[in-house]
């Protein structure tokens, strides 16, 4: 499988599957799981990076266990558009992915994900500890639903 656009990636999936939605960080993996009609994302676990082997074992076990139809990876795009270290290592993490299973990824812009996700969190006055619990996985979900939604329209 080829990495893809979201909008490509909604003619190729088989309908009533679900995606899995990654905000790929340097010692987390937020997640976030759509809905069988892929329109709604909803905030789903973190799981703390050790090695990558590892990290792919339980990521592969999520896909297994949900029936996942593909991923929607967020791509950390420098505020310029332009693509740094992060986005090489999300990319090259994707690539790997890919080398364990085949699978239909698509990436997505995640520019202010995690500042979007940490405002809603102090509006809701959420502690600082609660934020940090729960923002990787928030951030996946946002990431997701963008995703789905361009999907949507295509």
């Amino acid at each position: 499988m080829a990495i893809r656009n979201p909008a490509d990636l909604a003619r190729e999936l088989p309908p009533n599957r679900r995606l899995l939605g990654l905000d790929v960080g340097t010692k987390t993996i937020g997640l976030a799981l759509s809905d069988l009609t892929r329109t709604i994302a909803t905030p789903m676990e973190t799981i703390r990076r050790t090695k990558f082997g590892k990290d792919a074992d339980l990521l592969l076990a999520i896909i297994d266990k949900h029936e996942i139809a593909g991923l929607v990876i967020g791509l950390p795009v420098s505020m310029d558009g332009t693509e740094g270290p992060r986005a090489q290592s999300t990319r090259q993490f994707a690539e790997n992915v890919l080398g364990r299973r085949d699978l239909p990824i698509a990436f997505w812009d995640e520019r202010l994900s995690t500042a979007a996700v940490t405002r809603t969190l102090l509006e809701a006055d959420a502690s600082r500890k609660r934020r940090a619990e729960v923002v990787d996985k928030m951030a996946a979900a946002y990431i997701l639903q963008g995703a789905l939604d361009v999907m949507k329209r295509a």
